[in-house]
Parts: structure tokens; C-alpha cells; sequence
């Protein structure tokens, strides 16, 4: 319940978590995630569909089928790198690129084994021309992207910050590719959209958080009594529940379109996009908040205004536990003479406290009862008292 309780508090902002001021824990974090997504690179790789690597395309439907007949009535035809998907009612069948006499037989070894007549079976050629032209394309967008993103929170903030978030985007799109691969779903036209999709959405993130931080950290002095990096926490703190909510709600549809449409529905279609929206949503938000902010802070503590601040304050610190050691040590001194004047004495034997009990034995104590009715002197008349007769 202690958890619970402190992150609900969190959540509310009744209280500020430490984000900033613990960077090695996000870094290691990271670390771990990025060295598992550049393993699943180098291991697994990504698997490119066919609009990138080309070849053919088999589509028809077959509702009493299951994929390992699709598999083999394809293989059959004389067809190798199969890869069958189902989407919806339909099946999806990708080969390598086969010549017009390969495409007919492979339609007839499916119309024969399935009983799917050879004019329902559609047959597409993608040259691995038109893949190659998409890559290019892409890597082009990307490009003029960072370029532009650069420019921008150069001139809008300033070059720190756009290092800071530049550096979140090429995390967030690493480790997205490497889950991407791990998984084994084809990369798609549509994967290309969510990856420039997910770069915005993680883009957005950091620039709110920045321009909260702008804000509070304008102020900023020498004599100010917060630092660059507890200002920074602040804002950051106040902007955590925006960030958390925003990123759930667009997160629940997207996961939605992942997890229940492509079971329960079968919208294979929508799964490379939606895969790619989901982990980049999730790892976008964590990098805006615990990558790249902490990477500001450090970028901003090395600058010399704030490394004076940062003095003063442990100036002021220091005079100030001094200023208390001295006034401790005054009282101190101050109660050591009168204890020596009150306290016993070597001198005496024992001072006061053995002399008193000598002292009261002599005198004689005597109690007084008053017996009989209390006598109380006459006030006289008003006049009397006021000094008449």
C-alpha cells in the first residue's frame, strides 16, 4: 500500500519524484534497451516486406484452410520464400519474385488443393526497384526532419535542447526497430508512416516539457536558493500527470488496434502500423521525461551561471552550520560557570547539598492550628473608610 499510495501521490502531483536528480538509473535503462534492440538488429534483422525487397503476391480467399495447406499448396506451385499472412477473410501469400510461367503454376497448384477456382486467385509483381526507390524516399524524410527539428528548438529554445531531444528520437527510434525486429513482423510502407509518426509524437512531449522548464528556470540568479537541476525537477513535476494522460489515451486505441483487432479481427493490415505506433508511443514518453531532461540538466549545470548558483547556495550552507556550531558552543560556555557556582566543590566536601541538611536541623519547625471561629477585621462603614466619622 505504501507504493500504491506514494505513486498515486505522484499522479495527483501532491508530491514530486526525483527524476532529474537520478540520471545513472534512466541511462542504465536505456542502455539495457538499446543494446537489446541492436542485438535483435544484428541477430534476427528486420524482415522486409515485399514493396521493399520485391517479388509476388498472392491473395484469395479460403475460409476452410489453414496456413500450413496455404503453405504447401504454394510451395507446391514451386514457389521457396513463402510467407503467408491472413488478413480479414483473406489470404495473403508473399513469394520471391517469380516469372508469368511460375505465377500460373503456382495458381493452379492453389486452385487444385484448396478448390479455389484460378480466376479468384489475384497475382501482384512488385520489382525490388520500386522498394529501393521507398528506402530512399524514407531516409530523405528522416533526414529533412532532424534538419528541421534541429532548427527549430535552436531558434525556439536553444541548441542545447535541441541535442538534448535529438538524442531521444534516435532512442526512440533504435530501440522501436529493434523490438520491430525481435517480433519478425514485415516492415511495410506503413511501418515507415508510424516511425515518422512516433518521431512527432515523442518530438511533442520534449518540447512541453522544455518550455515548462524555459519558464521556471528564467528567473534563475545568483542569489537564488533552488539550482538549475531541482527548477528543472519542478517543472518536470508539474508537467508528469499531462504527459502520463496524454500518452494513455493515445496509447489504449492504438493498443486496441494491435492486440484486439489482429486476433479477434484479423486486421493484419493495420498491424505493422499499429506495432510501430504502440512501442514508439510508450518509449517516446520515457524518453522525453527520463532521457532526455536529465541530458539537459547535465548540459545546463556545466554553464557557469548555474555552477555559481550551485556555489553560493553551498556557500550559504556552510555559513550557516557554522553560524550554528558558534552559537552552540556560546551556550555551552555560557552554562559551564554558573554550574561551577551552584555545583559541589572540592574544596567544602560537598558544598551546599551537605551543609543544608546541618542547617535545617537547627531550627525548630512549629505548626500553627487556628482553633475556634475565624476572626476577620470590621471593615467599618463606607464613611469610615473614606475617612469620616
Amino acid at each position: 500500500m505504501g507504493t500504491r499510495a506514494a505513486i498515486s501521490r505522484i499522479y495527483r502531483g501532491e508530491i514530486s519524484a526525483d527524476i532529474v536528480g537520478r540520471p545513472k538509473i534512466w541511462y542504465t535503462i536505456s542502455g539495457l534497451l538499446l543494446a537489446l534492440s541492436i542485438a535483435g538488429l544484428l541477430v534476427q534483422g528486420l524482415n522486409f516486406g515485399v514493396e521493399f525487397k520485391g517479388g509476388s503476391v498472392f491473395t484469395f480467399k479460403a475460409p476452410s484452410a489453414s496456413i500450413e495447406q496455404v503453405r504447401g499448396a504454394v510451395t507446391d506451385g514451386g514457389a521457396h520464400q513463402v510467407i503467408v499472412q491472413k488478413a480479414g477473410g483473406d489470404w495473403r501469400v508473399t513469394t520471391e519474385s517469380l516469372s508469368s510461367d511460375q505465377v500460373t503454376e503456382v495458381k493452379t497448384s492453389v486452385s487444385k488443393e484448396l478448390t479455389v477456382p484460378a480466376d479468384k486467385v489475384s497475382t501482384q509483381v512488385v520489382g525490388a526497384s520500386w522498394g529501393g526507390e521507398i528506402q530512399k524516399k524514407a531516409w530523405q524524410a528522416l533526414l529533412v526532419f532532424m534538419v528541421l527539428i534541429i532548427a527549430y528548438l535552436s531558434v525556439a529554445f536553444e541548441w542545447r535542447m535541441a541535442v538534448a531531444a535529438v538524442v531521444a528520437l534516435v532512442h526512440d527510434l533504435v530501440i522501436t526497430a529493434g523490438i520491430y525486429a525481435w517480433s519478425g513482423f514485415e516492415v511495410t510502407p506503413a511501418t515507415l508512416l508510424g516511425f515518422l509518426t512516433i518521431l512527432g509524437y515523442s518530438l511533442y512531449d520534449a518540447v512541453v516539457v522544455f518550455d515548462m522548464i524555459k519558464e521556471v528556470t528564467k528567473p534563475l540568479g545568483p542569489t537564488s536558493r533552488t539550482t538549475y537541476s531541482e527548477a528543472a525537477n519542478q517543472a518536470l513535476s508539474s508537467t508528469l500527470v499531462r504527459s502520463l494522460n496524454t500518452s494513455l489515451v493515445a496509447i489504449l486505441p492504438v493498443g486496441a488496434i494491435l492486440f484486439i483487432g489482429t486476433t479477434l479481427f484479423g486486421a493484419g493490415t493495420l498491424k505493422d502500423l499499429s506495432l510501430a505506433l504502440f512501442v514508439g508511443m510508450i518509449v517516446g514518453t520515457y524518453s522525453s521525461i527520463c532521457v532526455a531532461t536529465p541530458l539537459l540538466v547535465q548540459f545546463k549545470e556545466r554553464e557557469p551561471k548555474y555552477k555559481q548558483i550551485r556555489q553560493n547556495i553551498a556557500r550559504r550552507e556552510q555559513s550557516s552550520k557554522r553560524t550554528s556550531k558558534a552559537k552552540v558552543s556560546a551556550g555551552a560556555g555560557a552554562s559551564s560557570p554558573s554550574a561551577g557556582e551552584n555545583g559541589p566543590s572540592d574544596d567544602d566536601g560537598g558544598g551546599d547539598q551537605q551543609g543544608t541538611p546541618e542547617i535545617r536541623s537547627t531550627v525548630t519547625v512549629r505548626k500553627v492550628v487556628q482553633s475556634g471561629s475565624r476572626q476577620q477585621p470590621k471593615r467599618g462603614s463606607r464613611q469610615q473608610r473614606r475617612g469620616g466619622k
